[in-house]
């Protein structure tokens, strides 16, 4: 039996942000040269208007993840209407700059779709990380760059936060998500990784506008990964210093299923530590150089399958009926 094919608004404003991380340069160079060409007239698209943003150019200008507190971390609904101070740092006052540009976050003013790109150091392909398993707008497009990308591995990552707590970037917009490619190591520009996500933001801005042009994307299955728990180093117990690697069986094995008593760390002294989880669990984001700092090894994720309906953007006479519906509640 064909299911009820879902209607959505159009997507009339979009954003592509890049250097949210200072260091992840395949956004930055993309974002800036995407600045720089300008349409012709007539070439402009009638669909749908993008916005490029340089999310964080004091720390792209050092080529730093961040220069007082990590940006990415700064889009939760404490952060962004906590109180200011002389004191505060940089990264939070940019997160409110972006939150007017792009939101206000949670609002019917928020632009419809933000797309933040990031570099990763951990061998992960190209991901779609977002925080709904049920956004059907983002799974349809992660399906379409699949499609379009069979060559490479593309994967949608879930972080199961509510809204409020949502601290990234691509939380403020009406739909959102993060493109994660990698490997490739901060403060570098390879061009095989440049191009991919070149790419991946072509295809996006496809599917943008065929979806605002009216074609009906079909149902269909995809995988999704839900991130489960993060997974820190071993550590001295008095001077917190970190007493082992990644085994070398398990590097750069992003997404390769994990399972109890698998090797998971090398100690320095050469002993190998395993895996002491209760079930099989697919890691990501191995040994990112990025999250030392935060206490994070890797992370781990179960994987299934989620059924989307067909999809297809709303008639101009749904939209006014669903505002109407809107006002009213409002009322």
């Amino acid at each position: 039996m064909e299911r009820k094919v879902v209607r959505l608004p159009g997507l009339s404003r979009i954003a592509v942000c890049g250097g949210t991380h200072g260091n992840e340069l395949s956004g930055v160079y993309l974002v800036r040269e995407l600045l720089k060409v300008e349409k012709k007239p007539g070439e402009e698209d009638e669909l749908a208007s993008v916005l490029m943003v340089l999310s964080n150019p004091r720390a792209v200008q050092q080529c730093r993840r961040y220069t007082e507190t990590d940006l990415n971390r700064c889009f939760t609904h404490a952060t962004l209407s906590g109180p200011l101070s002389d004191r505060t740092p940089y990264e939070i006052i940019r997160s409110r700059e972006l939150n007017s540009l792009l939101g206000p976050k949670g609002s019917s003013e928020a632009v419809d779709l933000v797309c933040d790109l990031h570099n990763t150091t951990a061998n992960m392909g190209l991901c779609l990380i977002a925080y709904s398993d049920c956004d059907w707008i983002c799974l349809h497009i992660f399906r379409y760059l699949q499609r379009q990308m069979p060559d490479i591995p593309v994967r949608y990552i879930h972080f199961n936060l509510p809204p409020k707590e949502a601290y990234s970037l691509e939380s403020v917009g009406k739909h959102g998500f993060a493109i994660e490619i990698g490997p490739q190591p901060h403060g570098v520009v390879r061009s095989n990784i440049y191009t991919m996500m070149k790419a991946g933001v072509q295809h996006m801005k496809d599917w943008v506008r065929l979806f605002n042009s009216g074609t009906i994307f079909e149902e269909g299955c995809v995988e999704v990964y839900t991130m489960v728990k993060n997974v820190d180093y071993p550590r001295d117990c008095d001077t917190h210093n970190i007493t082992a690697a990644i085994h070398p069986q398990l590097q750069d094995r992003d997404f390769c299923l994990l399972h109890p008593n698998d090797p998971l760390f090398q100690t320095f002294s050469g002993d190998t530590l395993r895996y002491k989880g209760t079930e099989p669990l697919y890691p990501f984001f191995i040994n990112e150089c990025a999250y030392y700092e935060k206490g994070i090894a890797l992370s781990l994720a179960r994987k299934r399958c989620v059924d989307i309906p067909p999809l297809q953007v709303q008639t101009e006479a749904e939209r006014q009926e669903s505002e109407r519906g809107f006002v009213s509640e409002e009322e």
